[in-house]
């Protein structure tokens, strides 16, 4: 749990007391690698801080085909937000690809965590603010990037990943080829 304090005091200071009193709201769960955390139909009743490990959260369309929405890693958060907030079955799967530790919250823990904590709020805000950002920022470059700007986008957000990922997954989760995620991969050595 000094990992979740850690990572909460990057943005609030906390004292023992009031973090005796957070520590209560996260479960901690190991996950295996290829063990799903939310499956389509699920209901995500967690949000997962990421403590160790890769995941990856992507949704399949009408043609089974995989569309990859983020790699989370080390605090990194992550659900099928959609489900979560809304309290609907899930459109997305989350994955572990390389087997690790989450935190997992509730959204009723969350709330209360909010009213019992108020500068909880204010945490949750930021985080939610940090999320809403970055998928802005990947939705524009989606739309408005090459894949050589894309490719360097994903080298600059996840150094440590490009060894650790499959190509296939990196190639989904750029919009490109195979053939020519090896051709960006040769060009940028």
């Amino acid at each position: 749990m000094e990992k979740l304090r850690k990572h909460i005091e990057e943005i609030i200071p906390v004292s023992d007391e009031e973090f005796e009193s957070i520590k209560p709201f996260f479960t901690i769960r190991k996950v295996l690698k290829n063990q799903y955390l939310i499956q389509q139909g699920d209901d995500a009743k967690y949000e997962y801080i990421i403590m160790s490990g890769i995941f990856r959260v992507f949704y399949l369309d009408e043609d089974g085909k995989e569309h990859i929405v983020q790699f989370a890693t080390e605090n990194w958060w992550m659900s099928d937000y959609i489900s979560y907030f809304n309290q609907k079955p899930a459109n997305m799967y989350v994955v572990c690809m390389e087997a690790g530790e989450v935190l997992c919250l509730t959204l009723d823990g969350r709330e209360k965590l909010s009213v019992t904590l108020h500068k909880m709020e204010h945490f949750f805000r930021v985080k939610l603010t940090k999320g809403y950002i970055a998928l802005q920022q990947r939705v524009i470059s989606l739309l408005s990037n090459n894949p050589q700007q894309r490719y360097k986008e994903f080298a600059d957000l996840y150094p440590n990943l490009m060894q650790k990922i499959p190509k296939k997954y990196i190639a989904e989760y750029l919009g490109v080829s195979r053939e020519t995620l090896s051709r960006l991969y040769s060009n940028n050595k």
